[in-house]
């Protein structure tokens, strides 16, 4: 068989290119194809790879490939004659974010095959899968009507037509094969045959699902010959058409467990306790006549053989703990993902460290995760910064503003956009150590919704730190709200207190009195902050006192209660004064003061405090003037996403549908 396997390795015409080679059937096709050639090279988004480990680095290409300009820039530095297409996303239970499963399954293959028809290629061999049939799925033959019946069996359906589209009208080299239950090494080790491997090598069986739900089991190898043998025999007849890769064989949940017990020898009976999936149907098989038609393919190793295969690769692993605990983007914790909120006002240079802290943070906290810039209409090329980062990343979205709204406006701005189940905001200049978010994240799924950063001391002059130490104090102390002493805008905020903060319609934002008034179970983290990075603060003591201005008078009638008690105490006093003047000059005449200074001292102190009450008074109807104008909080001048600036009244529509479908 392997002399076979070799004799049609070498006859694919090269250089061959595997998209999505940090998955599961990208990974072994590639180790597979890499045996007996060397010009194979394999995409994947983010390094280390663990499916990749050992393979040559110059074979394996670090891309972005949602992001359509990448895709361009590695077809023409790689000019493949054979691309292998193995990205997918959706397949897994835990992959669940609808978007992503759009974007990735379809839009890639849109724009790959876009790019494709205007080279010269040999074969394109399309990943599908046998979801694509939905209900309709106890032996269809590829010329069934497909029944969808997941998001992710949708996104295959549309690339299926896709290729016959571009196959049967544009005459491109294409097939779609699809896939049924592939199992076998590198697999993802929370999944089914893994993991009953690992139980049973410990004789011992995982709990399953319905023993009457079936699958059609295909072993890795032989799937990686479908792809193989597909590019070698892709004639212009099948180009564009589907073909089933499976077994022809339906295995019950029910004799698998059996077929397990008979080959590890496993006495203890079964458990069928686990739920099923909402796409789970109860016959599930292939017709795989159509492939051994046109390819001569059929799957060579039984359920029984592919079982004791991967029995005896598990066994043999260095370290098959690490294995099962490996750490993979898919199996990122989506339940306690975040939004990383940054507002940037002369921020470039802090712009990309902030960027790698926070990636670096995330992916050790094992969330998912999306970064928002906002661009406060910084004089610098911030905007151009935050375009290159997105180029690379799809994860970083970029908002600039018509002009500088300040930071509220700007955190306000990104919260509207956010697409995770948390928000952490932090200023541009980091000030506001992404580090910290591991310990937001750990109040969170400790249960507090709202987790602020606590300033317990700055790097700052000691008059400074004194003044900022002063001012929350003395705003609690004004407050009809418990303002937490030292928290400034740092913080994590669970999505429904997000949505909470949204809905008030005040024009001049305080978020971090907004933050106190929306209530929840909040809790603080304490941490230093240190200096601005780069450059000078934007920040002076005018800016200062308008920021005590904002939160005092936003969140306390302390100073016009204040006010109608001095009013009072200066009533009952000049009362007094009057009526004790009176009887003085009755009385002592002679002991009354007399002449113009007492008079002129009278009037200055009344003066001015008519005028300190008026301006009180102003500042208050001053804000009031401002809220009812109804101006937004902000104008967005442009959305930067995947390395393209772009209109912002053009993309919010599409950003906006995409959040509501999150």
């Amino acid at each position: 068989m392997n002399d076979d396997i070799k004799r049609k390795i070498q006859g694919l015409q090269g250089p061959i290119l595997v998209l999505g080679a940090s998955g599961f059937i990208g990974a072994n096709l590639m180790r597979m194809l890499l045996q007996y050639r060397d010009d194979v090279y394999g995409t994947c988004s983010k390094l280390p790879a663990w499916r990749l480990d050992g393979l040559p680095e110059e074979n394996v290409l670090l891309c972005d490939l949602m992001v359509a300009a990448n895709v361009e820039v590695l077809l023409d530095n790689v000019h493949p004659l054979t691309i292998f297409d193995c990205v997918s996303y959706g397949a897994y239970s835990f992959q669940n974010d609808v978007d992503l499963i759009y974007r990735t399954n379809v839009n890639v293959a849109v724009s790959l095959m876009e790019m494709l028809s205007k080279r010269g290629i040999h074969a394109y061999v399309h990943a599908g899968s046998s979801s694509e049939y939905g209900n309709i799925s106890s032996g269809p033959d590829e010329t069934s009507v497909t029944a969808p019946n997941s998001h992710y069996s949708v996104s295959k359906c549309a690339v299926a037509d896709l290729i016959h589209f571009k196959g049967k009208v544009h005459r491109l080299p294409c097939v779609n094969l699809r896939l049924y239950s592939i199992y076998g090494p590198l697999e993802d080790p929370a999944r089914l045959v893994p993991t009953l491997v690992s139980k049973a090598v410990e004789g011992q069986l995982p709990p399953f699902v319905d023993p009457n739900i079936s699958r059609d089991f295909v072993y890795i190898d032989d799937c990686c010959e479908a792809f193989i043998d597909a590019a070698l025999q892709l004639e212009p007849a099948i180009y564009g058409e589907s073909f089933n890769i499976g077994s022809g064989r339906c295995v019950t949940i029910g004799e698998l467990a059996g077929i397990t017990q008979k080959l590890f020898d496993i006495k203890t009976a079964p458990e069928f306790s686990m739920p099923a999936r909402s796409w789970d149907v109860q016959s599930w098989f292939a017709n795989p006549t159509k492939a051994h038609k046109h390819f001569g393919w059929q799957a060579r190793t039984s359920l029984e053989d592919g079982l004791i295969r991967m029995r005896d690769w598990f066994v043999k692993l260095a370290d098959p703990k690490a294995y099962l605990s490996s750490s993979k983007q898919d199996s990122l914790d989506r339940h306690y993902s975040v939004t990383a909120i940054i507002a940037c006002y002369k921020d470039a240079q802090a712009i990309p460290i902030m960027y790698q802290r926070l990636t670096d943070t995330f992916v050790k906290a094992g969330v998912d995760y999306e970064i928002i810039f906002v661009n406060d209409c910084s004089p610098d090329d911030s905007e151009e910064v935050i375009r290159r980062i997105s180029k690379n990343d799809r994860r970083v979205l970029g908002i600039s503003h018509s002009r500088n709204f300040g930071s509220q406006a700007a955190f306000k701005s990104g919260m509207e956009l956010a697409s995770k189940n948390a928000c952490v905001l932090l200023d541009g200049d980091l000030q506001d150590p992404p580090e910290l978010i591991a310990d937001f994240i750990r109040e969170w799924r400790a249960g507090y919704d709202v987790v602020y950063g606590r300033r317990v001391k700055r790097e700052a002059s000691w008059y400074m730190s004194l003044a900022y130490k002063l001012f929350y104090r003395l705003f609690d102390a004004f407050s009809y709200l418990k303002i937490p002493h030292d928290a400034g805008d740092f913080s994590l905020i669970d999505k429904r207190v997000v949505r909470c903060m949204l809905q008030f319609p005040e024009r001049d934002l305080f978020l971090r009195g907004i933050r106190a008034f929306a209530g929840f179970k909040q809790t603080g983290v304490d941490y230093i902050r240190p200096e601005r990075m780069f450059g000078r603060s934007t920040n002076n003591f005018l800016k200062n006192i308008g920021w005590a201005k904002k939160g005092i008078l936003s969140f306390s009638n302390t100073p016009l209660n204040v006010l109608s008690a001095f009013s009072a105490v200066i009533f009952v006093t000049v009362c007094f004064v009057i009526l004790f003047q009176i009887g003085f000059r009755i009385l002592f005449p002679e002991l009354v003061p007399r002449g113009l200074t007492t008079v002129i001292l009278v009037e200055l102190f009344f003066g001015s405090s008519t005028l300190l009450a008026v301006s009180l008074i102003g500042e208050y109807i001053a804000k009031i003037f401002e809220e009812v104008k109804h101006r937004p909080h902000f104008l967005r001048r442009s959305i930067v996403r995947d390395g393209d600036i772009r209109d912002a009244a053009e993309s919010m529509a599409s950003i906006s549908s995409m959040t509501r479908d999150r």
